[in-house]
């Protein structure tokens, strides 16, 4: 769960009066206790009227709404031309999910803002290889990303000569024309990037947990000045 949502969901869980434990949020929301603590000292210091301590437990009084949300122009023009080229360039589930997210988005837009996000000039059309075979890749790789899964692979190198590869899956690259898995290559003992348009048979191994020297942002160390 992002933390975004996780933080509306205890909103919503301490409306009403009731008194809730850290406890019982950290069970609801599946996270440690010391993840609701934290949360709710964030919620509390941006203006949430959250009464209660650590070890006793949080209410909230009646009535207290979420304030509406706010954009931008400027922001308004981004989240919509980053949804265009989403769904032009993005997996399957991820176009559908960006156009779902816009219409959210204008549903609780004032009818200015409303009427500026229809007004965006930027739109994105997809002229290269982007089958529904690879849109479907895409959307399995950011799932194997997110819930942290090695994977095997056959994976074509620029000579044609086919390798398997056992790799711990960091996040997805798109670089205006190509997508790369940016992966820590069991094999090879370090970080690589692999094209999409060269993996064969791809297939889950089981999870794997962050290890320190092969995470994401160990990756970005290593690599963004060759970037």
């Amino acid at each position: 769960m992002r933390r975004a949502d996780r933080l509306f969901q205890i909103v919503q869980y301490l409306r009403g009066g009731r008194l809730v434990t850290a406890a019982q949020l950290a069970d609801r929301l599946e996270v440690t206790t010391r993840t609701v603590y934290r949360d709710v000292a964030d919620l509390i210091g941006s203006g949430v009227p959250i009464e209660g301590e650590a070890g006793v437990g949080y209410l909230m009084r009646d009535g207290y709404d979420l304030p509406p949300l706010m954009f931008t122009k400027d922001e308004i023009v981004a989240l919509v031309a980053g949804a265009r080229m989403i769904r032009a360039w993005g997996g399957a589930e991820m176009g559908r999910a960006a156009e779902e997210a816009l219409v959210k988005i204008e549903s609780v837009l004032p009818d200015e803002a409303r009427l500026r996000a229809a007004r965006v000039k930027i739109d994105a059309f997809s002229v290269f290889a982007m089958d529904e075979a690879m849109r479907m890749l895409v959307d399995r790789l950011e799932a194997a990303c997110d819930q942290q899964i090695k994977l095997a692979l056959g994976y074509s190198d620029a000579e044609g000569e086919v390798t398997q590869r056992d790799i711990r899956p960091l996040g997805l690259l798109f670089w205006g024309r190509t997508w790369t898995l940016a992966a820590y290559c069991e094999k090879r003992q370090d970080f690589r990037m692999f094209r999409l348009d060269r993996m064969d048979h791809v297939e889950e191994r089981g999870p794997f947990k962050d290890e320190k020297g092969k995470t994401y942002r160990d990756f970005f160390a290593r690599k963004r000045p060759e970037m």
